[in-house]
């Protein structure tokens, strides 16, 4: 029987303004039926609150954010001998991407402004600063890992 190979993967185009793959995957993550030029609009119009209430660089601030999220550390299940362990691993890079991105745009669902622009932005500055929903799930994630540390034996 013939082995499956993971599929390869496509680059990512950088986006048009910062000239950046991150930004570009953030764009596309944003983006709902197809609709990237008001994905793009959300971000680069997040980007200019970031700007104007911190008087920092955007693309800095968004990459402090992402840094900030991005887990070490996982759990996923093992099953040994009609157990099932949480077994800590190590995550990708790939993984890591695409966890901070997932969990930075969930956060910004739940958050209480009026406006998605003003929701991403405020996500941004808030992950960028070491707080918000989006580090809060990052944090739960690796308590979880080092909480079942006892079970990294059964790594695979």
């Amino acid at each position: 029987m013939a082995r499956r190979r993971r599929a390869e993967v496509r680059p990512v185009q950088p986006d048009l303004v910062y000239q950046d793959v991150l930004v570009s995957a953030m764009i596309n993550r944003i983006m709902e039926d197809g609709k990237k030029n008001l994905a793009s609009r959300i971000f680069y119009g997040a980007c200019r609150l970031v700007q104007e209430r911190t008087g920092q660089e955007p693309l800095k601030v968004f990459k402090q954010a992402f840094d900030n999220v991005k887990p070490r550390v996982e759990v996923r299940s093992r099953r040994v001998g009609g157990s099932t362990y949480q077994v800590p691993v190590e995550v990708s890079a790939r993984r890591q991407q695409s966890l901070t991105l997932r969990w930075m745009l969930a956060a910004v669902d739940g958050r209480p402004e009026r406006t998605a622009i003003e929701r991403l932005a405020g996500e941004i500055m808030d992950a960028a600063q070491g707080r918000g929903g989006s580090i809060k799930k990052k944090d739960d994630i690796e308590r979880m890992a080092e909480a079942n540390r006892a079970y990294a034996h059964y790594r695979w």
